[in-house]
């Protein structure tokens, strides 16, 4: 069994540390875990390795956010991975800083690159791993504020939650969705 899961930011130095580059930083800690390198290819960076017996392909879109759709739809069809064994990691501005929330399915709540990718699959039912990044921005401070970098503080928080992060994909391959939103989505 094969999973793709795609970690959504904005390629580039400038977008490293950055609140919206939250799902680039989630998967390099993962394949960090496994000891697995990402490697540069059509329409991201891709790497894999085998977990229980499954195949998991993490995928760094180079699409940029906004065009995140492309790039999804490419490697699902590539490697032949259902739409139901995908998982996009990304950042959730409705969600305070820390939380974490584990989703089936759900409208793109604004954020562009889920917007993307329900565009280009025509549908909203796919998993995602919301992160979240808070709110704390002045009207009209939005844009600034997700491509804006961690505070210190934010940055040990943040440290903390990747093992979780990590956990929870983990278990998102091998145990389901339903199982991990269980073990994971009420903490």
């Amino acid at each position: 069994m094969k999973f793709l899961i795609v970690g959504l930011g904005n390629p580039g130095v400038k977008y490293d540390n950055t609140r919206h580059n939250i799902g680039f930083k989630a998967l390099d800690y993962v394949a960090k875990q496994t000891d697995a390198l990402f490697v540069s290819s059509k329409y991201g960076e891709i790497t894999s390795f085998k977990y229980k017996g499954k195949s998991v392909f993490l995928l760094k879109p180079n699409t940029y956010m906004n065009l995140s759709g492309g790039a999804v739809n490419y490697w699902l069809k590539k490697e032949k991975i259902l739409s139901s064994n995908l998982l996009i990691v990304t950042d959730d501005l409705n969600l305070r800083f820390g939380k974490l929330r584990l989703k089936t399915n759900g409208s793109d709540g604004g954020h562009n690159g889920l917007k993307s990718i329900q565009e280009v699959l025509g549908t909203t039912k796919y998993p995602r791993l919301r992160i979240g990044i808070g709110n704390t921005f002045s009207k009209g401070k939005q844009v600034d504020y997700v491509l804006g970098s961690w505070t210190e503080e934010e940055i040990i928080i943040l440290d903390k939650k990747l093992k979780t992060i990590n956990d929870m994909i983990l278990s998102y391959c091998f145990n389901g969705i339903n199982n991990t939103m269980n073990l994971f989505n009420n903490k």
